[in-house]
Parts: C-alpha cells; sequence; structure tokens
C-alpha cells in the first residue's frame, strides 16, 4: 500500500502525491495513503465514503470553515513520476490539484486548533462527468459532512482568491442527410457538408464579457468535437458537432441553454452536460476575513469548479491554490514551489487566527 512520510513539508508530499498515479477511476491508492496520513491524527473525526475521505475537528467554534480538493488527475502523458526543475515542480496532477491537496493535507495534520472548526475533504471522479463527482455524491448520500458557514475550494488559481465560476453546457448540435453511393453523391445530401453552418456560426459567436458582484467573467462558445462519417465511398446522412458554452455565473442553467438554442434554432440540438456556475461568494462576514488575509486580491474562476456545489448548498465558496490554472491538463504541467509555500502559510495564518 502507499503511504506518506508524516515528516514530509508540503512541498515533498506535492511531490509524493503526484508519484501515485490517480487517473480518475483509479484513486484507491492515493485515498488509502491520504487515510493513512489522516487517521492518527487524534484532533480529526475521519470519514471514508468509497474514494473520498472526510477529517473533521470538532471543537466546538462558532463557525465551521470546509476546504476540500480532488484527488484524481487526468490522464498521463508521459509526465511521471515527478520532477524537481529549480523553483518548479514538474508532473501530471502538480497543478490540478495535487499541491493543492498536498496544502490541505499537511494543515489538516499539523493544525490541531484552528479557530474555526475545520472540515477537511479529499474526493474522487472530478475529472469526470459531473455525475461521478464525489463530492456531488457526498452532497447526496452525507450532506450534513459538508455542512459549513463558508467553504475554500484548493483548485489552481496562482495562490489569490478566485471568486466563483462559470457555469458548463455541452450540446450535441446534429445536421440530417441523405445516404448515396459517393459516385452518385447527387442523389444524396451530404450532412457533413451541412456541418459548416455550425462552425460558422461558431467562428462568429462574440462571446459577452460579464459583470458579477465585482468580477469580469469572460464567457466562450466553442466546438470541441466533431463526428460523422460511414464509409469511405458512402455519402453520410449525419454529422454531430458538440459545442461547449462557458456562461457567466449571472445565468441560470435554462437561460444558458437558452443561449444555445436561439442560436441552433434550426438543428437537431441535445443536452449532454449542464452545471450552473457559482457568484464570487465573497461578501460574508468570513469571506472578507479571508481575502483580506490573502492580500485583498480577489479574481474571476472562468474554469467551473466544485464551488458550484457548495453554492447549491448555500454556503459561499471561493477557490484558492497553488499552481497556474492555464497548466491544468497540460503536459508540460508544473507548479512554482513558492506557491505551494505561500498558500500553506497563508491559509494557516487565517485559520490559527494569526
Amino acid at each position: 500500500m502507499a503511504t506518506l512520510d508524516p515528516s514530509l513539508d508540503a512541498v515533498a508530499l506535492t511531490a509524493a502525491l503526484v508519484d501515485i498515479e490517480s487517473v480518475s477511476g483509479n484513486e484507491a491508492h492515493i485515498a488509502d495513503a491520504i487515510e493513512f496520513w489522516l487517521r492518527d491524527c487524534a484532533h480529526l473525526e475521519v470519514v471514508r465514503d468509497g474514494n473520498a475521505l472526510v477529517a473533521r475537528t470538532n471543537l466546538g467554534r462558532a463557525s465551521r470553515i470546509v476546504i476540500a480538493g480532488h484527488i484524481d488527475t487526468v490522464p498521463v502523458n508521459e509526465n511521471l513520476p515527478s520532477q524537481r526543475r529549480g523553483d518548479e515542480l514538474w508532473g501530471r496532477g502538480t497543478v490540478d490539484m495535487k499541491g493543492g491537496v498536498a496544502v490541505l493535507l499537511w494543515l489538516a495534520r499539523h493544525l490541531d486548533a484552528p479557530v474555526h472548526d475545520v472540515t477537511w475533504i479529499f474526493y474522487d471522479l472530478e475529472e469526470v462527468e459531473a455525475s461521478r463527482n464525489g463530492l456531488g455524491r457526498l452532497a447526496k448520500s452525507r450532506p450534513e459532512l459538508l455542512a459549513g458557514d463558508f467553504a475554500i475550494l484548493g483548485e489552481p488559481s496562482n495562490a489569490i482568491i478566485e471568486g466563483g465560476c462559470n457555469g458548463t453546457l455541452r450540446v450535441e448540435v446534429t445536421t440530417r442527410g441523405t445516404r448515396a453511393h459517393s459516385a452518385r453523391s447527387w442523389m444524396g445530401v451530404n450532412a457533413i457538408h451541412g456541418a459548416h453552418a455550425i462552425l460558422e456560426r461558431l467562428a462568429t459567436y462574440s462571446a459577452e464579457t460579464v459583470h458579477v458582484d465585482g468580477l469580469d467573467y469572460r464567457e466562450g462558445m466553442n466546438a470541441v468535437a466533431i463526428r460523422g462519417g460511414v464509409a469511405g465511398n458512402v455519402i453520410p446522412d449525419e454529422c454531430t458537432v458538440e459545442v461547449n458554452y462557458r456562461f457567466a455565473p449571472s445565468k441560470s442553467e435554462a437561460e444558458a441553454l437558452g443561449v444555445v438554442q436561439r442560436l441552433f434554432s434550426e438543428f437537431d440540438l441535445s443536452v449532454t452536460d449542464i452545471s450552473g456556475g457559482a457568484r464570487p461568494g465573497a461578501d460574508s462576514d468570513l469571506a472578507r476575513s479571508f481575502i483580506d488575509a490573502v492580500g485583498g486580491r480577489i479574481a474571476p474562476k472562468f474554469g467551473w469548479t466544485d464551488v458550484a456545489r457548495f453554492a447549491e448548498l448555500g454556503i459561499p465558496a471561493v477557490n484558492f491554490g497553488p499552481g497556474d490554472p492555464a497548466l491544468a491538463h497540460a503536459d508540460e504541467e508544473r507548479v512554482p514551489v513558492q506557491h505551494i509555500v505561500d498558500c500553506v502559510e497563508s491559509l494557516r495564518s487565517w485559520l490559527g487566527g494569526h
């Protein structure tokens, strides 16, 4: 069984976590290691649900902070094991988000008397379809474990606070035609040729920048996949373009779907995935206290994150973690060591009341 040395600092702990391959669906080994790390902490109550771990202090504090991170990664592409190169740590998951998980794990073990009660959550299956998400599973089956007054998600944010997140919607837009032998193409209607109207509409689409509670969220509408064709000598009768719409958190899921439906009103359209966004979550007393403690700066989060799940539960939440989100999932994924150190110190200072 993989184990984690309790003497590791947060940077070395990041490397150790990265070196435990945990592509979505293969989190058992890293979950075992995390459980080993947490179980001997007398100040924590530890609950395991599948490959998700929840560790809580129960000190009777006036408020409870929920701090969460996912333990899975996207597939490896010759970027394991981790490598230290100067002031950066390279490897799959260094950014998304084992650097953040290491920060949380180190603090969960060493911060035994925080000024707020803390719930630390380490969950599986974030990098796959939303229906399998481990945090979503906990929200449905054990909602009491997620209860809190303010939440922080350790997603990469360049070690600054990023508020809320955009929503995400994926639809399949389909053109229809008539099959025919390609030697007699005039007898058919080519559905792939018909897809040019969809692609042209996307290429000329002007995405909005939407101001929400003091932050500017950039939207995006893009083709992310296309499929069609029957054989090399057949005129295809169907072509499908998968479209991803990233929408501002001021829009509901229904409003976002309406935007896409109006844009492609004459085509067959089916929804394959939709998750609403979250407003910045920066207006509660706890959120303002945390923002002030980390330097007073807050930026928008453009990608979807699980802060949206906390928003659905009525818990204001922000993103705060090491690493540049632009490098998440990249083959050259790497995190500045200083980001890890800074995140540890910022959270330890705020949670410790210093």
